[in-house]
């Protein structure tokens, strides 16, 4: 949805959708952003929620400088970015989302820091409405090691798991910064060649992970032989404030693009009947299936970094080939439009008779810009 004004440099928007989106945007091109109208409809709840005033005191953190207003109401709020900073930043995120919805962030503004970004984040580390740590870890964090020329200094780090309602789990994440970001051409995903994945178990028996993998082996060894899965049983202080468990499976292709799937156990409050661990193993799998069917070179919940790194990068010609792209994708590059001037060029390509192995599964997307080279001006210079 495009702005519905422009004061000067400001952006001002309406509605709650895409909040994560534009607060990233702003902080990266400078341009204060005002969204207004924050489910003021919603006669029981108006405003922001916790959750996402909490992603706002981390960029707060993350910054030097920023100016926040928000109305008493909480349904206004205007944001003016300061520099980014980075260096050392701890914060206890809102048990409502999980702590994927927040390292997201981290990751996209990560590079362009001032001083190299060490993150320590409490929270939940599983949840269904955002990507599991495991996730993050395998998906996103190989993608950014393609933009950034080194990855030396790169991390994520599970200290301890804390599946939801209650959360109680712990992260590190480092990040180094870079003057610039590379342009890419990308267009060949190749064939998986092996499958890795985590099962996860906090406060409940240690059958339950051991069953879990039993049942996504049995589905993914139909296919390829090299699958292995790792358990991660934890105990005590270590397991988080409440009980569940679930599995993240990663498939690697010869070409090193990673997709990534999650399931969760169901919470007490989602469901009254409890999570049966081979249902749960089975449906990570088919999860993980759909995803290599999608294809591309990166998975569907990272398509928009790649679009937000080929935006940023240095004044070449970037391709990057996905799947089918999601609407969250669509949205984002619609967001790029307004903030930095930037626009796509967007075909589905055409299999050749000798590439009709490249082109497997369903339709793709190749994706052409030309960056706008954005340095980073925060960056220290010896």
């Amino acid at each position: 949805m495009p702005p519905v004004a422009q004061e000067g440099s400001c952006l001002i928007y309406r509605g709650s959708n895409f909040l994560k989106q534009r607060l990233v945007l702003s902080c990266l091109s400078g341009k204060p952003v005002k969204i207004t109208q924050i489910r003021s409809e919603d006669e029981m709840a108006p405003g922001l929620r916790e959750y996402e005033i909490s992603l706002i005191r981390l960029f707060d953190k993350l910054t030097n400088g920023t100016k926040i207003e928000l109305n008493p109401a909480g349904t206004s709020v205007m944001f003016s970015p300061g520099l980014l900073h980075g260096g050392h930043v701890e914060h206890d995120c809102c048990v409502q989302r999980g702590i994927g919805y927040y390292l997201d962030a981290l990751i996209a503004l990560g590079p362009f820091c001032k001083m190299p970004l060490q993150c320590h984040l409490r929270g939940v580390t599983n949840s269904k409405d955002s990507p599991s740590v495991d996730h993050v870890k395998g998906a996103a964090l190989s993608l950014l090691k393609r933009f950034l020329l080194v990855d030396e200094g790169l991390e994520l780090r599970v200290v301890r798991r804390g599946v939801a309602p209650l959360g109680g789990g712990e992260i590190v994440f480092t990040c180094p910064v870079r003057k610039s970001l590379r342009a890419i051409q990308f267009q060949q995903q190749g064939m998986v060649k092996r499958i890795r994945g985590t099962v996860y178990a906090c406060k409940v028996s240690p059958a339950m992970a051991n069953r879990t993998v039993e049942s996504a082996k049995g589905c993914m060894l139909k296919f390829l032989p090299d699958v292995y899965i790792y358990t991660d049983q934890n105990r005590g202080k270590m397991s988080g404030n409440s009980p569940g468990f679930g599995i993240c499976l990663i498939a690697e292709t010869t070409d090193g693009v990673c997709f990534a799937a999650d399931c969760i156990s169901n919470t007490r409050e989602e469901s009254d009947t409890p999570s049966i661990p081979e249902d749960l193993g089975r449906e990570a799998a088919m999860r993980l299936l759909d995803e290599i069917y999608r294809g591309g070179c990166c998975d569907a919940a990272y398509q928009w970094l790649a679009a937000l790194y080929m935006a940023l990068g240095q004044k070449h010609v970037s391709k990057f080939l996905t799947g089918a792209l999601s609407t969250y994708t669509v949205h984002f590059l619609q967001h790029l439009r307004d903030f930095f001037s930037i626009t796509f060029k967007l075909e589905n390509p055409e299999a050749d008779e000798d590439e009709e192995d490249d082109f497997r599964g369903a339709q793709k997307v190749l994706m052409t810009c030309v960056g706008i080279g954005y340095t980073n001006i925060s960056k220290r210079v010896l």
